[in-house]
């Protein structure tokens, strides 16, 4: 269990780093740039929780470790 706090922080930084590079703000209207950062930061927390715990249950069901 300890480590999946580990995946859940790692994934988070990763997917921050990478949902940034995706520029949002063209989506949205003009001079919106503090939603955009909210749509990154949704976005990230969301794909990192679904990452993390799909490798998790693969690591349960495979019993890696």
């Amino acid at each position: 269990m300890n480590y999946k706090i580990y995946l859940y922080v790692f994934f988070t930084f990763l997917s921050i780093y990478t949902f940034s590079a995706i520029d949002f703000s063209k989506f949205l209207r003009v001079n919106k740039n503090i939603e955009a950062r909210i749509i990154v930061f949704i976005l990230s927390f969301a794909f990192s929780y679904l990452v993390t715990n799909f490798i998790y249950d693969f690591i349960n069901c495979t019993k890696i470790f």
